[in-house]
């Protein structure tokens, strides 16, 4: 018979991680000019899915893990895909450019203070935030000030910041599953 002291709380982070991935990568195609808005409503599904439920619930699991930084980010980039899909479904070509562009530099500054709570973290989570941040400043420029190759750009950080949250997701799950590192996430700090 198990006892409560031998229940191990799984690792939520490859499944928050692998949401934000999954959904930033759609979108950022589209935002890269990849794919048109014709392709929009995919992203939304999985907004609403995977990029937002599956990394609330991601979030929710760390309260018992005593994680804040894995909390907070995963609630916060949960609400997010969920504020970014109902914002396109019931207010879009409503609400002008400029506040949109404030919206995403909001999230860049979010972005940018949790990027500084991973400096203790493996590397590839820095290198997450680093690239995320950056890739909210170039589209809130891109919309904000009407700058449309700084959005492409950033279409292209999402890529890169999606990448980068497919990795530590497979090297989460990998590591663990062979019991040793198969897919290094560089030394903590």
């Amino acid at each position: 018979m198990s006892t409560a002291s031998s229940f191990k709380f799984p690792n939520p982070a490859p499944l928050g991680l692998a949401g934000f991935a999954l959904t930033t990568w759609l979108l950022s195609m589209i935002n890269a000019g990849w794919f048109d808005g014709a392709s929009l409503g995919l992203v939304l599904a999985c907004a609403f899915a995977f990029g937002g439920t599956a990394q609330m619930i991601a979030g929710l699991m760390e309260v018992p893990r005593g994680n804040t930084f894995g909390f907070t980010a995963f609630m916060s980039y949960g609400a997010f895909w969920w504020s970014f899909a109902l914002f396109v479904v019931f207010f879009h070509g409503k609400v002008p450019g400029t506040f949109v562009g404030w919206y995403l530099l909001l999230w860049g500054v979010f972005t940018f203070y949790m990027w500084l709570a991973t400096f203790r973290s493996p590397r590839v989570l820095q290198l997450i935030f680093l690239a995320l941040w950056i890739t909210f400043f170039l589209l809130a420029a891109g919309d904000g000030l009407g700058m449309p190759a700084a959005g492409h750009l950033g279409g292209y950080m999402g890529l890169i910041t999606a990448f980068l949250a497919f990795y530590l997701s497979a090297a989460d799950v990998v590591n663990e599953a062979y019991g040793r590192t198969v897919l290094p996430i560089g030394a903590k700090t």
